[in-house]
Formats: C-alpha cells, sequence, structure tokens
C-alpha cells in the first residue's frame, strides 16, 4: 500500500476516535502512528490531515453543509463526514490535485463506508469542486492565518 493512502487511513482512522469517543487529539494521533509503522514523511501527512482538519473543522463543517444541504453534518455517518473532511482540506489547504482528492476519499469510502458512502462522497466533493474558486481561496487563506499566528 502506497504511504500517502495508508497516512489518509491512518488519519481517517483517528479523526473518527477523535469524533465518536472525543478522545484528546493529541494522544489519538500519536497512538495512530506508533500503530501504523508509517514512514516519517507519512507520520508528518497523518499530523498535517488530523491536525488540519481539526483547526478547520468549523469551516469544514459548513461546506459540506452546503454541497449536501440534505444532511445536516451532525446526522452524516461519522466515517463520511471525516473522509468529506479529510477531502476538502486537502482541496482547499493541501493543494492535493483534483483528481487524487476525490479518488482518495472515495477509495476511503468504499474501504470504510456503507454501500451508498462512495456515490454520497463522489457526489458531495463533485459538487463542491464545481465551486471550488469560491471556497477554497478563504479556506487556504484560514490556514495560512493559523500558521503565521
Amino acid at each position: 500500500m502506497k504511504a500517502r493512502r495508508h497516512a489518509r487511513m491512518t488519519a481517517l482512522q483517528a479523526l473518527f476516535e477523535i469524533d465518536i469517543a472525543h478522545h484528546h487529539p493529541e494522544v489519538v494521533l500519536e497512538q495512530r502512528l506508533d500503530f501504523a509503522a508509517l514512514p516519517e514523511s507519512g507520520a508528518a501527512f497523518v499530523r498535517q490531515l488530523v491536525l488540519g482538519v481539526r483547526a478547520h473543522q468549523p469551516e469544514l463543517d459548513r461546506l459540506i453543509g452546503t454541497y449536501a444541504p440534505e444532511w445536516p453534518v451532525g446526522q452524516l455517518a461519522v466515517i463520511d463526514r471525516n473522509i468529506l473532511r479529510i477531502a476538502l482540506f486537502e482541496l482547499g489547504v493541501v493543494g492535493t490535485p483534483l483528481k487524487v482528492a476525490i479518488n482518495e476519499a472515495v477509495e476511503l469510502a468504499k474501504v470504510f463506508g456503507s454501500d451508498s458512502s462512495p456515490r454520497f462522497v463522489n457526489g458531495v466533493l463533485g459538487s463542491a469542486v464545481a465551486q471550488r474558486e469560491r471556497w477554497a481561496p478563504k479556506l487556504a487563506a484560514a490556514g495560512e492565518a493559523e500558521r503565521k499566528a
């Protein structure tokens, strides 16, 4: 398995645990990294995803609410919600290429989600990407302001 895919899976598992069990993010992150046995670049990517998603969670959840209006974010399946958060963070802040971010999110949905998760994730991300120019710069700017603070 590629290191970045393994890192995304590890980040998703950490975010799931943080979201559902409300465990401390730093503790969960370190436990997951100890278990994952990733190279340092993969571990750094996990940290970037988990800490970045946590830092941008209100903005990411607003985006999800915008592009999945029939589904309040709090009522989404926890796994789907966190897959979408990761993908939107990658698209808006990390700068992951569009096709890669969507493809990886759909693959995560196939592995961890329900039967309908891949189609749902793909649909929400497709809608969000169609208007990416409107939200991505704001999300990236929020991340840049955070790094400077």
